[in-house]
C-alpha cells in the first residue's frame, strides 16, 4: 500500500517545485523528501518529475497526483473544520451561503448576529453554485425551489415563501402603455432570466403566453433583473420584498395564488445541532419576520 507520507511529499515537491522547499514545508530533511519521492515512483511505476536544475516539474502523472492529493488536503481541511464545529459554543468560522439576490436582507442579519458573538468570523458566500454541505463548504444554505432539497444528510427546513408579482417601471409604462389583459402582454418586452429551464412557476406562467424572443434583456440570479426592470427596459417579476424598496415601479399583475418561490433553511445533520449553527438559525427564523410580505 501506498505511504500517505510520500503522497503528502510529492504533493508538497509538485505544489512548491523544489526539494528544499519541500523540505522547508515539511520540517524534514531534504533527503527524506527525496527518498519519499523515489520510492512513491517506483511504487507507482511512473515518473512524477522531470528532475532539473531549476528543481523539480510535474509529469502528466505528477500533476494528476497533485490534483487529487490537494483535493484530498481540502476535503481533510474541511473534516477538521467540522469536528471543531461540533463542540464548542458560537464561535469560530461560519459560513452562509445563498443566491445574491438575498445579500440587501441576509447581509444586516449576519453583521447583526456577528456583533452579538464578536467571536465568529462570517463568510456570506452569494453564489449561484450549489455548495456542498457533506464536505462542509457551508454551514447553512438559504436555498430556493418549490420542492425542497433532497440532498442526503441534509436538515431542510422552511424558511418563508416570496410572492411576485408583475410590474413595470413608470418610464416603461409611459411609454408603452398598461396591459389591459394576460393576452395584451405578447406585444411587450421583458425583463427575465438566461437560463430559459429555471422552473420558477411565474417564469412557467409567463412563457405560456409570451414568446421567448419578447425577453429582450436577460440577466443572471443575482438581483439585477429587479435593476432592469427598474430601469425601463421591459416588464417583470419582482417579489413583494424587493418592491418596497424600490420606487417607481408600478404594479401591473399583482401577485397570484401559485406565484411563490419558497425558501428553505438547508444544514448538514453532523453540524444541526452545534449551537453555532442552532443560534444562527434561530436569528434567521426571527429577523425574517420582517421581509415576509
Amino acid at each position: 500500500m501506498t505511504s500517505w507520507d510520500e503522497i503528502r511529499t510529492a504533493f508538497q515537491v509538485a505544489r512548491l517545485g523544489t526539494v528544499s522547499a519541500a523540505a522547508e514545508a515539511l520540517g524534514v530533511h531534504h533527503a527524506t523528501v527525496i527518498r519519499h519521492v523515489d520510492a512513491l515512483e517506483q511504487r507507482l511505476g511512473a515518473k512524477l518529475f522531470q528532475r532539473h536544475a531549476r528543481g523539480y516539474t510535474p509529469t502528466e502523472a505528477g500533476r494528476d497526483l497533485l490534483r487529487v492529493a490537494e483535493e484530498a488536503e481540502d476535503r481533510f481541511a474541511q473534516l477538521v473544520g467540522r469536528i471543531r464545529d461540533q463542540g464548542g459554543g458560537v464561535t469560530g468560522e461560519l459560513v452562509v451561503t445563498s443566491l445574491a439576490g438575498f445579500s440587501p436582507y441576509v447581509t444586516p442579519v449576519l453583521a447583526e448576529f456577528q456583533a452579538a458573538h464578536p467571536g465568529v468570523l462570517v463568510r456570506y458566500l452569494a453564489d449561484g453554485r450549489l455548495f456542498r454541505l457533506e464536505y462542509g463548504e457551508a454551514h447553512v444554505a438559504i436555498r430556493a425551489g418549490v420542492a425542497p432539497p433532497s440532498q442526503p444528510d441534509n436538515v431542510v427546513q422552511p424558511f418563508m415563501r416570496l410572492r411576485f408579482s408583475l410590474v413595470g417601471s413608470d418610464a416603461y409604462l409611459a411609454r408603452n402603455g398598461l396591459p389591459q389583459s394576460a393576452e395584451d402582454l405578447a406585444r411587450h418586452s421583458f425583463v427575465g432570466l438566461d437560463d430559459a429551464l429555471v422552473r420558477a412557476p411565474f417564469n412557467q406562467w409567463l412563457s405560456e403566453l409570451v414568446p421567448r424572443e419578447r425577453v429582450t434583456f436577460r440577466v443572471g440570479q443575482d438581483g439585477s433583473q429587479t435593476d432592469a426592470i427598474a430601469a425601463g427596459v421591459g416588464l417583470g417579476f419582482v417579489s413583494l420584498l424587493d418592491q418596497r424598496g424600490r420606487a417607481g415601479l408600478r404594479e401591473v399583475l399583482p401577485a397570484r395564488e401559485g406565484w411563490e418561490v419558497p425558501l428553505w433553511l438547508v444544514t448538514h445533520v453532523d453540524l444541526h445541532r452545534t449551537p453555532k449553527v442552532q443560534a444562527i438559525l434561530a436569528h434567521l427564523k426571527e429577523r425574517s419576520k420582517a421581509w415576509d410580505a
